[in-house]
């Protein structure tokens, strides 16, 4: 008989960045954003029944890859639950490149830097509660506050920025007004939007998946590790392209064709993004370790409880889920 497939495991080596820029590259198919509900439910079905060994009969293992695939795309890892298609990683290059492009084309005026940062963190904002630790919930009001202060930061970057380098520095360098609001922008909004990982801490569990303690040092560690990602996502993109308008734009044939300059920076944006997202994604562990030492240093309270559940058996490892 066959050897099973590990249903819950990457299907690639995730200690190395080259086996977890593989599975990204997989689960962030932007293919998988178009597939119907029904067979997304049907991939979900499929990997749980496989789970428990009670698949139907003559189901291949190329059916369960592929189903396992769309789960992992569309299912949150935590809760099981389906995300909304827009906050899917999926969804990162079509949804990214769509606004980054717009952003680095719409920078000339304040109302749109204003509208397209607006756009971006909203975006953003989805795109960080949908990949939130599913463990740690976020009440209305607190979600409302997170959205208008990252937002808000965003723009008033931005203004900033552009009010500053509209002064004093040339039109090449006022390109880069986009990526600075993005920049900064990034390390207000996935903190608050995921404020009760740093409240209250996330679960962390041993090597065997028991949860042995809640921690909020891990919370930070994740979601720094996560804005980081994505600064890291977008910079290409927001880097390069501008270098690469600026001297395309001194052709006169480009000079004709001033209409098609934002679809031009669209689809260039998603060749970044279509290599980034899943290079991004797999900078960090998904699956995050702290020591337990560190705990006991940082956070006494919380060791008390670790020693507790533990007993003498205190991992000297223990890991969580660090969102996306």
């Amino acid at each position: 008989m066959p050897e099973r497939l590990k249903i819950d495991e990457p299907l690639w080596d995730q200690s190395t960045f080259v086996g977890r820029f593989k599975h990204f590259l997989w689960v962030t198919d932007p293919r998988s954003c178009v597939v119907s509900e029904e067979t997304l439910d049907n991939a979900k079905i499929l990997v749980e029944q496989y789970r428990k060994g009670k698949e139907p009969p003559g189901t291949s293992v190329e059916q369960v890859i592929y189903a396992k695939k769309l789960y992992e795309s569309a299912f949150h890892p935590d809760s099981g639950e389906k995300q909304n298609v827009f906050g899917r990683m999926s969804f990162q290059v079509p949804g990214g490149m769509a606004v980054t492009g717009a952003m680095l084309q719409w920078y000339r005026t304040a109302p749109a830097v204003v509208f397209w940062q607006w756009v971006n963190q909203s975006f953003n904002a989805l795109v960080n509660y949908t990949n939130r630790n599913a463990n740690s919930p976020t009440t209305t009001k607190q979600l409302v506050v997170a959205y208008v202060s990252a937002t808000g930061s965003a723009m008033i970057t931005a203004l900033g920025c552009k009010s500053y380098w509209t002064k004093r520095a040339s039109p090449f360098v006022q390109r880069y007004v986009p990526f600075a609001a993005v920049a900064a922008a990034n390390f207000v909004n996935i903190p608050l939007m995921r404020q009760n990982e740093l409240l209250h801490g996330i679960d962390c569990s041993d090597a065997n998946g028991n949860i042995v303690c809640q921690s909020r040092l891990a919370a930070v560690k994740g979601i720094f590790q996560v804005t980081i990602s994505r600064i890291v996502m977008c910079a290409p993109g927001m880097l390069i392209l501008p270098v690469i308008m600026e001297r395309l734009e001194r052709y006169r044939w480009m000079q004709r064709i001033k209409v098609l300059h934002g679809p031009i920076q669209v689809l260039a944006v998603g060749c970044f993004l279509s290599f980034m997202v899943p290079t991004a994604c797999g900078l960090f562990p998904q699956r995050c370790s702290m020591k337990s030492s560190t705990i006991e240093w940082l956070e006494p309270e919380e060791y008390k409880k670790l020693k507790t559940k533990c007993g003498s058996n205190i991992p000297e490892l223990v890991y969580f889920n660090k969102g996306l």
